[in-house]
Formats: C-alpha cells, sequence, structure tokens
C-alpha cells in the first residue's frame, strides 16, 4: 500500500493558472494538471493507493471557499475505492476567532490543516500559530507545516526554520504536529541536529530527489521509523519515481512498510 501524506489540487476554473504561477515562481516542472483528476490518473499511474491533499491559505478570506472545496473531495472521493483522496482544510494566521473555525472544521469531519509560513508571510512561532497549534491539539486534528526553505522564497528570510520550530515544539507539545520537507527542506543538517528525536512527524515531500541517502538514514535512525511519512508534494513531485527513490534504499519491509503507509494510517485514524 501507497500514501503519499503531501500532495496538492485545486478547483478546475483556477488549477491551470495557479499551477502556471507556481511554476514560474519556483522552476519546477509539475506532474499533473493541479486538478483531482490529474491527481487520481497520476495515483492510478503510480501505484498511489490514498493521498493526503493540503490546501494552503494566502488570504483569511479564502477560508469558507477552501473548507467547502475540501468538504467536498472528502464526501466524493475518502472512500472511493481503490483510489482514495482525504482533503485536509487551510488555516491562515490572520483569521478571526481561530478557536471558531477549528472546531468548524471538526465538526465537518476534517482531519488537519495545513499551514505556510513563507505564502502566509508570517513565522511558525508568531501567537496566530500557537494557536491553531493549540486547536489541532484540542480538538484532536492535525498540522502540517511547510518548513526549511521555499524555492519560491529564495531571497526572503525562512519563516519556519528548525530552531524556531523547535521553541514550538517546546511550547505546544502537539502529537499530530507535521514537518514536511522531512523536518526542514534544505536545512537537514540543522534538522538531525535540533529537531531529530523529537515527539513530532516529518513528511518526506520534496526531498527524496534531493537529500543524500547517508543523511536521510542518519535522520530516520535518531527521529524513528514511527515518525516518518512518505510523501511526495505532487504534482512538484513524481510519485512512482519518489517511490522508486525509497525503495533504492534497501530498508527492510517492516520499515518500508510503517513509511509508505502504517505510520499515515496510524495518524489519521484509518484502519487498515
Amino acid at each position: 500500500m501507497i500514501i503519499d501524506f503531501h500532495t496538492h489540487v485545486f478547483p478546475d476554473k483556477i488549477a491551470s493558472s495557479t499551477i502556471q504561477a507556481l511554476a514560474l515562481k519556483s522552476q519546477n516542472i509539475p506532474s499533473t494538471d493541479g486538478t483531482v483528476n490529474g491527481l487520481l490518473n497520476h495515483m492510478e499511474s503510480s501505484g498511489a493507493d490514498l493521498c493526503v491533499t493540503l490546501p494552503v491559505l494566502t488570504k483569511p478570506t479564502q477560508f469558507e471557499s477552501v473548507s467547502k472545496f475540501a468538504v467536498s473531495i472528502n464526501q466524493t472521493y475518502s472512500n472511493n475505492g481503490d483510489k482514495r483522496l482525504i482533503s485536509f482544510a487551510g488555516m491562515h494566521p490572520k483569521c478571526d476567532d481561530i478557536d471558531g473555525k477549528m472546531a468548524f472544521l471538526k465538526s465537518q469531519g476534517i482531519k488537519g490543516v495545513k499551514i505556510h509560513p513563507d505564502y502566509q508571510e508570517t513565522f511558525i512561532g508568531d501567537d496566530a500559530y500557537i494557536e491553531i497549534i493549540s486547536c489541532a491539539k484540542k480538538y484532536d486534528m492535525i498540522v502540517v507545516t511547510h518548513s526549511g526553505i521555499d524555492d519560491g522564497y529564495k531571497d526572503m528570510p525562512v519563516r519556519c526554520p528548525p530552531e524556531r520550530v523547535k521553541k514550538v515544539i517546546e511550547k505546544v507539545g502537539h502529537e499530530k504536529f507535521v514537518l514536511a520537507h522531512y523536518g526542514a527542506h534544505k536545512q537537514w543538517e540543522e534538522t538531525l541536529e535540533i529537531l531529530a528525536g523529537t515527539n513530532v512527524y516529518f513528511d518526506t515531500a520534496f526531498t527524496l530527489h534531493e537529500i543524500e541517502r547517508p543523511l536521510f538514514e542518519k535522520i530516520l535512525n535518531k527521529h524513528g521509523v514511527d515518525k516518518i511519512l512518505f510523501a511526495t508534494d505532487c504534482p512538484w513531485q513524481n510519485i512512482k519515481n519518489n517511490v522508486s527513490i525509497l525503495k533504492s534504499y534497501g530498508l527492510n519491509k517492516e520499515i518500508e512498510d510503517k513509511i509508505f503507509y502504517k505510520n499515515a494510517l496510524k495518524l489519521l485514524g484509518i484502519s487498515e
């Protein structure tokens, strides 16, 4: 079984323009057209069984429309045979009534939220992010954050570096906190030193094609296999290619199974 814990889709009417803009900004070539059908087709060709889709709010006013889109995906695809999608919602640090919005998402069956400090122009230790993560802990929801360097913001301060994340972990202590990009994108030495071994999850989104295998394995060994989630950041990485890279490491089947799907099932509260 393959679960990709970090993918992105957009409503059909904005998918093309959004993907083109993001591709230009990040200088990355997408593997899908950014639509739900595009991801489902990619899953079919890659052998993926379930994908978690992670919307990002770039403005607080997007909360309602993005939440509706997430709910519609879950209603249609969360139990759709062999090819399934589970959509999280997005939260923005400038949203009003964060607690109320998180409670609403919980009532709609949303399992988690995505935040992105760079896109939202806010450092991870900001009081609003602390409230979002604290509310997620209160309502037993997952928080996934972009962490480390974003290719589209290379000339900007890194708003979610390991040293800031460590302070948030110490302050909130939420066990369902996921750091995308294997702790911190392109800051993996700092991840090994500062974050590996803390009680959070790392996903492998946009990592396996860049990180050197010895460093990947050092982080894996120090952090623990039970806290690693296979992920690609599709459409910005190809699922099949990332599966092949991880399999090439020659990890034993028990470790592979935990990374590819067992840890994700446990975190999502889904039985095999």
